[in-house]
Parts: structure tokens; sequence; C-alpha cells
């Protein structure tokens, strides 16, 4: 079987914390990143319209969970008490795959260097 993989990018603005780290860690202290997501998207070519899945439809499921997290403190959304990369990462995937049967993989970068990828195995 032969399949497409596709990606869609986004960026959001947010501040956190880590809360059980050592207080004299950098990071259990107030601060904000520009995050960039990545969605990995996989699926079959529908030959009719030449593409997997609509890059906009794509945006439409995300944007609820973006508006969540853009320009918000996420230590205070449910579920991202203690936000890490990979705790953020899973927290979008288990929001995102009920509706995108076809997510395969959310990356988190949180600076130019840090990355982490949740995926389906």
């Amino acid at each position: 079987m032969k399949i497409t993989t596709i990606f869609q990018d986004f960026k959001f603005e947010a501040a956190h914390f880590l809360p059980n780290l050592p207080k004299e860690h950098k990071c259990s202290r107030l601060h904000g990143h520009s995050f960039y997501v990545r969605l990995e998207i996989e699926g079959k070519i529908n030959e009719n319209l030449g593409w997997i899945i609509d890059y906009k439809d794509i945006k439409l499921i995300f944007e609820p969970i973006y508006n969540q997290l853009d320009h918000h403190f996420l230590n205070n959304i449910h579920g991202l008490e203690n936000p890490t990369s990979e705790v953020l990462a899973k927290w979008i995937w288990d929001r995102l795959k009920p509706k995108l049967s076809m997510l395969k993989s959310v990356m988190i970068k949180e600076t130019c260097t840090s990355r982490c990828v949740y995926k389906e195995i």
C-alpha cells in the first residue's frame, strides 16, 4: 500500500513554568515561548480531489485547540498543569486524534534547538 504524508505547521505564544523542577532550575520560573506545532497526517490520496485532506480542514479542526493555547498561561489549562513539551504534545494528540484519524504525529518545538514528537507506532 502506498501512502502520502503531509505536514501542517502552527505557531502560538504562551507562558508556563514547570512546577516539578527544583526551584534553582530556570524552567521552574515563569517564562514564555513561541511554540511551533507540526501535525503529521498520513493517508491515501483521494484520486478525484488529488489530496489526502484539505489543509483548510486541518486548520479548522485544530483551531479550537489553538485558541485555547495562544497567548494563555499553559499551567492554568486542565491537563497542562506540568506543561512540558512532551505533555503538551500528548495533550494536543488526545484532542485531535478523535477528529483527525489520519494524524500520525504531533511535534512541539519550544526553542530553536529543542523539540519533541509524540507519535503513533
